[in-house]
């Protein structure tokens, strides 16, 4: 049926192919999770002096500490 050296052949492509796949998913999975965390939108809050994110977006944004509601600060 199979001889020695085909079957090393194989269960090496299959290995490599197993661990290519498990690269290509967690690399794709910790990019999407960068990406939720950089895309967030920054306030200061002028009551407390707070610094505070929000999702992206939002143009108003309610302070955490005092609930005062801030605008986004732009750079």
């Amino acid at each position: 049926m199979f001889d020695f050296t085909s079957g090393v052949v194989f269960y090496c492509v299959l290995l490599a192919a197993t661990f290519l796949g498990l690269w290509h998913y967690y690399d794709r999975r910790d990019y999407r999770r960068f990406e939720r965390e950089r895309r967030k939108t920054t306030f200061h809050c002028i009551r407390c002096d707070q610094i505070y994110t929000a999702s992206l977006g939002a143009e108003l944004g309610k302070c955490p500490r005092c609930a005062h509601e801030n605008t986004r600060l732009k750079f």
